[in-house]
């Protein structure tokens, strides 16, 4: 898994920090009982989900592979093992 960089675009990074921001906003609001603090960092966790995915739309994202890439690795990690 370590080879494929899975996850290591800005899309990537920023939703999932916008998201660990919007835990730590819930977590402390749920600590002092605060119900509106709780579901405003609810809402930013939301919020990075959909920062992420607009960032994805707008080409910061993981390109998709085609079908004969995925087959080339297929028959390259097979080789390799075959070869061990």
């Amino acid at each position: 898994m370590a080879g494929t960089a899975h996850g290591h675009t800005p899309a990537a990074w920023t939703g999932v920090i916008i998201s660990f921001i919007g835990f730590c906003i819930a977590g402390v609001f749920m600590v002092a009982a605060n119900v509106p603090g709780f579901w405003a960092g609810m809402g930013v966790i939301v919020l990075g989900g959909i920062v992420g995915g607009a960032m994805k739309a707008a080409g910061l994202g993981m390109p998709k592979e085609s079908a004969a890439v995925a087959a080339a690795r297929e028959a390259a990690t097979a080789t390799a093992r075959a070869h061990a």
